[in-house]
């Protein structure tokens, strides 16, 4: 019986993942900061849930022991935790533009560090990490900071090849488009009494965030980004990059036709 090792499994992707991989007859290593408010996944008797904050590489270390000793053996690690910082960088909280770095790329490498010396023992393993479209294009304004840690991941992603390729540990991106989920509900973008020049953005955002949680633009529904998720993991798919939406596509599409200086102006027409 194949075992993965899943971050943030407290809610969207995730959850979705976890229990789509314990249903196809995988044990699950499902992680998440606050277990003890966990009540679905605990059912399951595939699932074994374990505290993990990615931002502590001890608790990292931690959690990859319990899932070791709990199954004998992980075959897989997906990186889903992560967050989305959004707002005019100048107005940003510092301690947002930390967190940020802290969770979507510090988080991976304190993971996947946990998880090595166990893969290099059993001569291979394998390591999804789950970045965006935003993670090799821009195409929201005010996303400079989720953008940098996205192209941040993919670097890591990359670069890791050489390195792990001798030892048969293999590394996968998931490059998800929008998807149906809580998240932009949480995005509340920063503002300031003395600073108004950035009124007019955040505006022209707040008004797409608005059309998303009303569900006037179509989103992909996890389910696809968790069936791409598990093809990768079970071999069926084999590329190193998997695009997962049909903004996916069309943003790469459009990315790829252009010159960037157009493509920069086109995007920012569409939030006009």
């Amino acid at each position: 019986m194949k075992t993965v090792f899943i971050t943030g499994t407290s809610t969207g992707l995730g959850r979705a993942a976890a229990l789509y991989f314990a249903n196809e007859g995988w044990q699950v290593a499902a992680t998440l900061r606050s277990p003890e408010k966990e009540t679905e996944l605990q059912k399951n008797p595939n699932i074994r849930v374990i505290p993990l904050d990615v931002t502590d590489p001890v608790q990292a270390q931690r959690a990859a022991a319990a899932a070791i000793d709990a199954f004998g053996r992980i075959d897989v690690v997906v990186n889903n935790a992560g967050n989305g910082i959004y707002g005019a960088l100048e107005l940003v909280p510092e301690g947002s533009i930390d967190d940020q770095y802290a969770v979507n790329v510090r988080g991976v490498i304190n993971v996947i560090r946990a998880f090595l010396p166990h893969f290099r023992a059993n001569h291979g393993g394998m390591f999804i990490n789950i970045s965006s479209y935003m993670g090799f294009l821009t195409a929201v304004p005010l996303g400079s900071l989720y953008n940098m840690s996205k192209f941040a991941l993919e670097g890591l992603t990359e670069g890791l090849y050489y390195e792990l390729k001798p030892h048969n540990i293999h590394l996968r991106l998931i490059q998800a488009g929008g998807f149906a989920s809580d998240f932009v509900s949480k995005i509340n973008l920063p503002t300031s009494d003395t600073i108004r020049d950035y009124d007019a953005v955040n505006a022209r955002l707040n008004k797409v965030f608005d059309s998303v949680k009303t569900k006037s633009i179509p989103l992909t529904q996890p389910l696809a980004i968790v069936e791409q998720i598990y093809a990768v993991a079970t071999g069926a798919n084999q590329q190193f990059r998997t695009p997962v939406g049909q903004d996916t596509a069309s943003l790469i599409a459009m990315r790829n036709s252009l010159p960037l200086a157009e493509y920069l102006e086109k995007v920012d027409a569409m939030f006009a």
